[in-house]
């Protein structure tokens, strides 16, 4: 499934997506200043040989980074989830240099190209490019409700926005829901020199019961098993692929939800039910939750009604063109 380019395949998801049947505002987000380092992180596409190679460089700040080999393409766009090969990188003068202590694969990053050679000196050339989530933009379809499109904060307890109509995270929604599907875009800052769970940390708490985790796990292999990266059911279930974009780049989750079912005395006879699709590849396919997840432990798991909450945990994670239709 390619996302590479908008028009690809976006018109047939945005009409499937449309036949998908309170914490206190902080400060206005920032976006980091141009670096030498965001110029180099992000992905990169080309040739080894006759085969398509990806990569990804993600900073690490002052100048360094690690830069991840992916034979067959990108995640979602031809890598075979298998095979992957990395080396680290550092700015020497005008070029950044890549295998310093490495694994085998060396090269230099100049000019919005990765030109090297593999670990059984194979050559290679990859071209930046960037990716658009083919869910992207997605209207609303009718009947569905919108909760946030960049002109006010009506539907949200405690809702602040930014100085650029961006919701801020650190609030939920003044109605509660129980079945739907949701369009989210989301955007995680800059933060190089950040390390695991600081690195742009928030979450979307679905009926107050169960998080699905928001945070910059661009290239990353995971920690923690996994089940805190991005994409991730919290504590609960990895991400099936690992599917972020660099940091600053808009991104989106599509989220399917049916609520947990009790009987008349309490007991549960269905498991709550999630889908995600993450930059418009499932990460989560009809996964039936355990229980609550995390910290997302607001109500008890008893199927009613809750809000919908977006977490504020210290960083400027910022939201747009949100909305959901009720089943």
């Amino acid at each position: 499934m390619t996302s590479r380019h908008r028009g690809s395949w976006a018109s047939l998801t945005l009409c499937a997506l449309a036949l998908m049947a309170g914490a206190q505002p902080h400060r206005a987000a920032r976006a980091a200043q141009p670096t030498p380092d965001l110029q180099v992180q992000g992905e990169y596409l080309g040739k080894l040989s006759r085969e398509t190679l990806g990569a990804q460089v993600i900073a690490l700040g002052r100048g360094r980074y690690t830069v991840v080999f992916l034979p067959g393409g990108l995640p979602g766009d031809g890598w075979d989830r298998r095979t992957r090969a990395q080396a680290p990188a550092v700015t020497e003068g005008d070029v950044v240099q890549i295998g310093q202590g490495g694994t085998g694969w060396s090269g230099e990053i100049a000019g919005g190209k990765i030109k090297g050679r593999t670990a059984k000196d194979a050559p290679f050339e990859l071209a930046r490019v960037t990716r658009v989530s083919p869910t992207l933009g997605a209207r609303p379809p009718s009947g569905a409700m919108v909760l946030f499109d960049g002109t006010n904060v009506n539907a949200w307890q405690g809702g602040s926005m930014t100085p650029d109509h961006l919701l801020e995270n650190g609030t939920r929604t003044r109605k509660a829901f129980q079945d739907f599907a949701m369009h989210v875009e989301f955007r995680v800052p800059y933060k190089p020199e950040a390390r695991g769970q600081d690195r742009g940390n928030s979450g979307i708490y679905l009926v107050g019961r169960y998080e699905v985790q928001i945070l910059d796990s661009f290239g990353m292999e995971g920690t923690e098993g996994k089940v805190q990266d991005c994409g991730a059911i919290y504590w609960q279930k990895a991400p099936n692929l690992n599917m972020c974009y660099p940091p600053l780049t808009w991104q989106t989750y599509d989220i399917d939800f049916r609520a947990v079912r009790r009987d008349d005395e309490g007991r549960k006879t269905r498991p709550a039910v999630i889908t995600v699709r993450h930059n418009g590849v499932v990460v989560h396919d009809r996964y039936e939750l355990s229980g609550n997840t995390g910290n997302a432990g607001r109500y008890p798991e008893t199927g009613s009604p809750a809000p919908i909450s977006l977490q504020s945990h210290g960083n400027p994670v910022v939201f747009r063109n949100i909305w959901i239709v009720e089943k």
